[in-house]
């Protein structure tokens, strides 16, 4: 994405962003009518911050428990992003816009994924 203001016509930036369920879900509403609703614990477990992503390739972290995860805090970072805050305090991934459309439409795919290495690693969503 661009920064607002140029000339671009893909841009998408959000024009919503809504806590639902006491913090379980996320709403955010784009630009260009898409409207994604992504879980707390989907959000937590794909975290941008290098605690889950690490800093390298093949460095993610497989996050379990996290099941009962909720936002318990968002803050903007400039124009581009925002901090999501988790009630395990998690506070470190910063959650840019494109990041956030793209965990909104390739939800199925990025959570099979995620399901499936839970499994490999003999972990739990449940604590």
């Amino acid at each position: 994405m661009t920064e607002p203001g140029t000339d671009n016509d893909d841009m998408v930036w959000p024009e919503e962003l809504r806590l639902q369920d006491q913090g379980r879900r996320l709403s955010v509403a784009f630009s260009n009518g898409e409207i994604h609703v992504l879980d707390a614990e989907y959000l937590r477990v794909e975290s941008p911050s290098a605690e889950v992503q690490g800093h390298g390739p093949g460095q993610k972290v497989c996050v379990a428990g996290k099941a009962d995860a909720a936002i318990i805090r968002i803050d903007p970072v400039g124009n581009y992003a925002v901090r999501l805050t988790f009630d395990d305090m998690h506070s470190t991934g910063i959650y840019s816009w494109d990041y956030l459309l793209k965990l909104g439409r390739e939800r199925e795919s990025i959570w099979s994924a995620y399901i499936e290495r839970l499994e490999r690693e003999g972990k739990s969503r449940h604590r």
